[in-house]
């Protein structure tokens, strides 16, 4: 289930989001204040933020620059009556995906929400690791890791078969310059990288096991 953080001061707008978006099966937190943001964010990871410009305390502007200097990668909309084009790119620069114009036909939000941000696959979680098999999307306590392709594969490859061995073969078809060495050093790399434990199974090739 794709959690989503809306923030919007206009209560009957902010209830009537919120409605709409759980009726479409996502779970929503809502916030009237900027600052609510940061007191939600600090304990929940979320998949989306809806954010509103001109709230209180905090605009949305200063809320998402200070989630980004955070480190905090979520995708995030813009949703808001301003319409001036310093506004449009003051948003963008921020880091903002998207911007909805106020006022919006709700059905325009879900739609974009479907199509560009939706995850369609369903999170393995391992330790403080979460993984998207779909979008191949990693996440390690909240944060999204980037790993190159040889490793991502191989990570892969091994999550979506826990407890099960995956033959050394296999995996050293994923590699540039295939070796049984080759592979026990992007093994090692992925490894620290991560955190995580990944098995020698002698003879037969490694596994990720989730206990």
């Amino acid at each position: 289930m794709m959690k989503i953080l809306l923030l919007e001061d206009d209560k009957i707008l902010c209830d009537s989001l919120k409605e709409l978006l759980e009726y479409e099966g996502y779970d929503v937190d809502k916030a009237h204040r900027g600052t609510e943001v940061f007191d939600l964010t600090f304990p929940t990871v979320y998949d989306l933020y809806i954010l509103d410009i001109n709230v209180p305390d905090t605009d949305g502007f200063d809320v998402l620059s200070a989630l980004r200097e955070a480190g905090d990668d979520t995708p995030a909309i813009y949703i808001t009556a301003l319409t001036d084009i310093n506004s449009i790119s003051r948003g963008f620069e921020i880091g903002a995906e998207d911007y909805i114009k106020k006022p919006f036909d709700p059905e325009e939000l879900i739609i974009r929400i479907k199509n560009k941000y939706e995850r369609t696959g369903q999170w393995i979680v391992l330790g403080d690791i979460r993984y998207d098999p779909v979008s191949r999307v990693i996440e390690k306590e909240g944060k999204t890791v980037i790993l190159g392709e040889v490793q991502h594969n191989l990570f892969h490859s091994l999550i979506t078969e826990q407890n099960k061995i995956v033959s050394s073969y296999t995996l050293m078809d994923m590699l540039e310059q295939p070796s049984a060495n080759a592979l026990r050093v992007n093994l090692a790399k992925l490894k620290n990288k991560l955190g995580i434990e990944i098995r020698n199974i002698r003879g037969q090739g490694y596994m990720i096991e989730n206990v």
